[in-house]
């Protein structure tokens, strides 16, 4: 999760709020802590270590007070429980919303799920759920993209993936597994579920690529409205990048959809040449 403006980070579990050590959750609630105390595993342990921060919002809104003029990275847990089911987290923003931060959720989907095609349309319906339930701007971020294609060739096109588009072609892909063939008529509907919402889509992130990280940040920063604030100059700069890379969702993916297919594979123009 994200909010506009010198930057900090809120990591809850084994929390913290940067630069480093200038707030630690731990002086609330550790997850181990709950475990040993509760004979908690660790997906319980969390849960309760988020419905204990929400019974103590004051404790975090003291904390947050120091913070006021800061962009801040809430990094939270990776289990999906706490987002598609449970309350507390949602409660939280809800909370840190009235306290006029501006949020964004940011989901970041490893690239790997690409090349399983199952596992791609589970990671769509995790991404739906956590849209709907937790009721905030969402980006969601295809990360790793530099590593794609150490797990397999795509069926598809990247920007297949990252735009979402007909899941008619990946249910018939599905289907050609003869393990996924018997589940065809339900992929079939969890398919339409997906494009009947039209919610779901992925900015590509390679890491070292400064471009891919840039591309990322004004995305978050228009779905919270930093781009809109308050700071004239910060403002126009904002909104000159963002007229500028209106289309970058789609250019970037084909940017780096060029970089990484295979470098012997021949064009079509190459191959009529040929002829």
């Amino acid at each position: 999760m994200s909010s506009r403006p010198s930057k900090s980070a809120l990591r809850f579990g084994q929390v913290v709020i940067g630069p480093p050590g200038s707030v630690d959750i731990s002086e609330l609630v550790t997850l181990d802590d709950v475990m040993d105390s509760l004979k908690l595993g660790p997906n319980g342990g969390l849960i309760y270590c988020m419905e204990y921060l929400e019974a103590n919002l004051d404790w975090l809104e003291a904390k947050l007070q120091h913070h006021q003029d800061c962009y801040v990275l809430f990094d939270c847990p990776g289990q999906v429980e706490l987002y598609t089911h449970h309350n507390s987290v949602k409660n939280i923003f809800a909370q840190l919303s009235k306290w006029n931060f501006r949020l964004s959720a940011v989901h970041l989907v490893d690239s790997h799920y690409c090349a399983d095609p199952a596992k791609f349309l589970s990671v769509l319906c995790t991404s739906l759920s956590t849209m709907l339930h937790v009721e905030l701007p969402h980006v969601n971020v295809l990360s790793k993209i530099d590593l794609i294609e150490q797990y397999g060739k795509l069926a598809f096109n990247l920007d297949f993936y990252t735009e979402v588009l007909d899941l008619s072609y990946l249910v018939e892909h599905l289907s050609s597994d003869p393990f996924f063939k018997k589940f065809h008529h339900l992929n079939k509907k969890l398919a339409e579920v997906i494009q009947d919402y039209s919610l779901v889509s992925f900015v590509p992130l390679d890491v070292q690529d400064k471009e891919s990280m840039m591309q990322v940040l004004r995305t978050v920063d228009k779905a919270n409205g930093y781009c809109f604030g308050d700071l004239e100059e910060r403002n126009l700069q904002a909104m000159m990048s963002a007229a500028v890379g209106a289309d970058f969702k789609f250019s970037t993916a084909l940017g780096v959809q060029e970089r990484y297919v295979d470098a012997n594979e021949k064009t079509v123009e190459d191959e009529v040449m040929d002829l």
